[in-house]
């Protein structure tokens, strides 16, 4: 039977020094490991403000992104190391053990959709980080009212989980 073994790292700084395998050592594994502690306590965070005000938790269903979604040289790599699932999987086993249920939304014009007047349209992102709406001039920082936009599709489906007028864009489902 062959011996496997273990190539340990020194790390030094602040006067002392520790072993650690080198797989751990390694920038992404230092990166995925903030990336999980981040999540867990972001989806701790959220789930503990949605039981303690009796309320569910929305997210954009975005299953598939990858596949869907085309960026540049340049982003490819904050694009594929990006843990929107994880975070998604934290935040629904969290949700299960609290009672809090998790409602996933079609993202489809989340961000695109005024929330004052319903227009839908492409004009209404002035910007990536500005929101102004062509018809009745509502406006403001587009992540805010893509978020109202997932809180009022979220709404929908839990006061009218079996609404037809929810049925195609814009639908959801419970998680």
């Amino acid at each position: 039977m062959p011996y496997s073994y273990t190539v340990y790292v020194i790390e030094r700084g602040a006067g002392n020094c520790r072993f650690q395998p080198a797989e751990e050592s390694a920038p992404s594994f230092k990166e995925s490991r903030f990336a999980r502690d981040v999540n867990h306590c972001i989806s701790r965070k959220v789930v503990l403000k949605a039981q303690r005000t009796n309320r569910a938790v929305a997210l954009e269903d975005l299953q598939g992104i990858r596949q869907r979604v085309r960026v540049g040289k340049g982003q490819r790599r904050q694009h594929h190391s990006w843990s929107f699932n994880q975070l998604r999987q934290f935040m629904s086993y969290k949700a299960r053990l609290a009672g809090v249920p998790v409602i996933l939304v079609d993202p489809r014009n989340t961000s695109r959709t005024c929330p004052a007047c319903g227009l839908v349209d492409k004009a209404n992102r002035v910007s990536q980080a500005l929101f102004s709406c062509v018809s009745c001039a509502f406006a403001g920082p587009a992540d805010t009212i893509a978020a109202w936009n997932i809180r009022a599709l979220g709404r929908a489906d839990v006061n009218l989980p079996h609404a037809p007028a929810l049925v195609g864009p814009g639908a959801s489902r419970l998680l």
